[in-house]
This record gives structure tokens, C-alpha cells and sequence, in this order.
């Protein structure tokens, strides 16, 4: 691809050709902008076509501000609310990506392809008339006067307009290294007290049963406590054992949640698993108590895994084949502890390489919600994970990077100053 020029000149300049920094690029110049796109990958939107198992979750069915984090729901709700699900939905259709439902709400593209969104994300900047530039990472972005200039070991090019839509640091092998927060910084802006990796697995000791359980999936509640034992928040569903600990969507999700609350109170936060869903240590108890000369293996394998079942029993000290009758109270309701309240010892988690988004980034309060355009430095917007926004699995980040690319993209092209 032809090397650019120092000479160049553009309206807009979009810094990362990911989700939204494409969606920002689309929008933006079908207005008739000139727009450029200048990513450091060699082949752009990596993390699109590994994402949702390579098929991508475009968005979900119902988006609320409920299932994000970060900045304030509000804040939030008010750039969704400008490009929604009715309005992505149609827009993939127009490049010929149909999307499907599946029974958890998730849009998935029906060639089940998460490279046909990133084609069609590409050929609508194609016929847009946008300019896209890969292997070219930006060093630097200064604003000089009226313009900000762009620039790197390539050489530079200008515009009184500028988006950054690099991402966080989730995925760094994608491009998405953290470095788009240091362009913001130098532009003023600050960042979060907290950044750190979210929607990503959770990591036990080596030698902890569950460990040794790797491959079995089974549903569970988890719930984050504090140390008066509240429940702090809570996710059901799918939960994976692995050789590192857990994962699957409900650990993807409280990840996050649990960090957070983990950094306010290190030694009072509890991450806990009930794998038998709606009953309690007291009702399960009761049910242990009841079963007379049935073993405990039997007993909970009619509700859980063989393996996690008889897991359990050696977690608690109960002899899984012996007769409940035979069974000293105290061990019963540490069974009934362990398959209800089981406390994990987490001990981490897997960090940016494995993390789905990253938490926290530039505060939505330093940024114009109706244009996504910087209070602190003029001329500059804002969009995508760079945003201290964080969804939940299930569509929710790429419906983020949809809205704050459209907005930002047409905020940036709204500039009545632009010829």
C-alpha cells in the first residue's frame, strides 16, 4: 500500500480500524468529508474476526445501559440511544449481513462468519470513500492552531478533525496495546483511577479440585460478596472448569464486578458458586438430611456432573459411596456448603491476552455525549473501548462501538468549519 504522504491532508482522521473506528469512518464520510483511516496492524479489524468464537456477536436484541459499567448508565444511555439495535440491524442488512437470533439474544450474522461483518464494515468505507492506511501506527497527535497533525515513522498527515478509536488493551496482539491512552493524555485528557481487564477468565490454584474437573460445563450461580456476606452482584448460567480455574459467560461477566470490588476490599470480597441453583446450604441440607440410606453421590449426581458431584463430596470430607445416615452433621453441611456457597480461592485472572474488553479508560464526563467530542481538547472525539464503558457478553461492546462510532463519526463531520 502506498506509503503517505507529509503533505496529505484530510477532514478527518481516524486513529484505529477497529468496530468503531470503521463505523465512525462510514458515517463520516458519507456526509462528503474526506476521511482517512490509519491503523498499526497489518491487516485491520483483528479482534472482529476473533470474536464470538470467529462468528461475531454483532449486538444483542435488547440493549439497555443496565448491562454496562464504567461511566454512568445515564451517559450511557444517551449515545445508545442515537444509533440502536433497529438502526444496526438495517445497517448490516444494506451490505447484505443478514443477522439471526439465537435463544440467548444474541445477533449473530447468518453466515455465522465473523468475517463477513468485517467486509461489510470495509465495503461500506470503500464505497463511502474512505481512505485506509494499515501498518501505519501513530506515534503522535499535536494540535497546532486550527488542525491537529498526525504522525509516525511513515510521516504525517493533517485534518481539524480528529477520532480516536483505539481501543483499550484487551487483545494487545490485535493493536489494541494500551497506546491510545497516552495519545489522549497528551491531548489532555485523563484516565480512570482503575484499568484493568474484564470478560475475561478467572484463575484458581493449581491443586484446587475444580482444576482437575477441566472440560466440565455445568450451569451455577456465582455472586460477589462483601464481608458481611451481601451479595454484591450476581450472574447465572454456563460455567466452564478449566486446568487455570473458570470460565464461561457468567465468570466472563463478574470478572469485572469482582475485580472491582476486590480493589475497594481485598480481604473481605468473596467470590462464591452455588452449583445447584435455587437451593440454599439450609435447603439443601434439608434434602441430605432427608435421603436417608442414599449416598451423597447419588444424590447430588441426579442434579450435577458424576465428576463434579463426587468432586464436591471429597471437597467437604464426605465419604461419597457411605449412606447420608452415616454421615456426621457437621460434614453434611459442608457438603450442603460446598454444592451451595462454594467459596472460591481466586487467585487472579488471565489478563489482557485472554481479556474480551478492558474496564475503565477516558471518563464520559470529559467527552460532549451529543457529538462524542472532547471538553478538554476541541476538535478531538472520542469512541469505542477507549471509553470508560464496559458491557457485559452478548453483543453489548460491539453495540457500544456501533453507537459511539455513529456519533462520533457524524459529530466529527458536523463541523461547519470543514471544507
Amino acid at each position: 500500500m502506498a506509503k503517505l504522504m507529509t503533505s496529505e491532508s484530510f477532514d478527518i482522521v481516524i486513529v484505529g480500524a477497529g468496530a468503531a473506528g470503521l463505523f465512525a469512518a462510514v458515517f463520516a464520510a458519507r456526509t462528503g468529508r474526506r476521511v482517512c483511516v490509519l491503523d498499526g496492524a497489518e491487516k485491520p479489524g483483528a479482534k472482529i474476526l476473533v470474536s464470538g468464537g470467529g462468528r461475531c456477536n454483532v449486538t444483542h436484541d435488547e440493549v439497555s445501559a443496565e448491562a454496562y459499567a464504567g461511566s454512568s448508565r445515564n451517559a450511557i444511555k444517551k449515545v445508545l440511544r442515537r444509533f440502536d439495535v433497529p438502526q444496526t440491524v438495517a445497517f448490516f442488512a444494506e451490505q447484505g449481513v443478514m443477522l439471526k437470533r439465537e435463544d440467548t439474544g444474541k445477533l449473530f450474522p447468518t453466515t455465522d462468519s465473523a468475517r463477513s461483518v468485517l467486509e461489510a464494515l470495509l465495503g461500506a468505507a470503500r464505497s463511502a470513500g474512505v481512505v485506509l492506511r494499515v501498518a501505519t501506527r501513530v506515534e503522535r497527535i499535536e494540535r497546532q492552531d486550527e488542525a491537529f497533525t498526525v504522525s509516525g515513522g511513515w510521516g504525517q498527515v493533517s485534518a481539524p478533525r480528529v477520532i480516536l478509536a483505539t481501543g483499550g488493551r484487551s487483545l494487545p496482539k490485535s493493536g489494541s496495546d494500551g497506546h491510545g491512552y497516552k495519545l489522549a493524555q497528551a491531548l489532555g485528557h485523563t484516565l480512570t483511577p482503575r484499568i484493568f481487564p474484564a470478560l475475561v477468565p478467572l484463575t484458581l490454584p493449581h491443586d484446587h479440585f475444580l482444576c482437575a474437573l477441566s472440560g466440565l460445563t455445568t450451569p451455577a450461580v456465582l455472586e460477589v460478596r462483601d464481608r458481611a456476606g451481601r451479595r454484591l452482584v450476581m450472574f447465572s448460567g454456563s460455567t466452564l472448569c478449566t486446568h487455570f480455574g473458570l470460565s464461561g459467560p457468567p465468570v466472563l461477566d463478574i470478572s469485572r464486578y469482582y475485580r472491582d470490588a476486590l480493589l475497594n476490599d481485598p480481604e473481605g470480597t468473596q467470590l462464591v458458586a452455588n452449583w445447584l441453583l435455587d437451593e440454599t446450604p439450609e435447603s439443601f441440607d434439608r434434602v441430605l438430611l432427608e435421603a436417608g440410606r442414599r449416598s451423597a453421590w447419588r444424590v447430588l449426581g441426579e442434579r450435577l456432573p458424576e465428576r463434579l458431584a463426587r468432586a464436591l463430596c471429597a471437597a467437604a470430607g464426605v465419604d461419597a459411596s457411605a449412606p447420608l445416615t452415616q454421615v456426621m452433621r457437621e460434614a453434611r453441611r459442608g457438603l450442603a456448603r460446598a454444592a451451595t456457597a462454594l467459596v472460591l480461592p481466586i487467585t487472579g485472572d488471565r489478563g489482557y491476552t485472554y481479556a474480551e474488553v478492558t474496564a475503565g479508560g477516558i471518563p464520559l464526563s470529559e467527552i460532549r455525549l451529543e457529538t462524542m467530542e472532547s471538553r478538554v481538547c476541541p476538535g478531538l472525539h472520542l469512541c469505542g473501548e477507549i471509553c470508560d464503558v464496559d458491557g457485559r457478553i452478548g453483543g453489548y461492546n460491539f453495540q457500544w462501538a456501533w453507537s459511539s462510532g455513529y456519533v462520533a463519526g457524524v459529530g466529527a463531520a458536523s463541523d461547519n468549519t470543514l471544507t
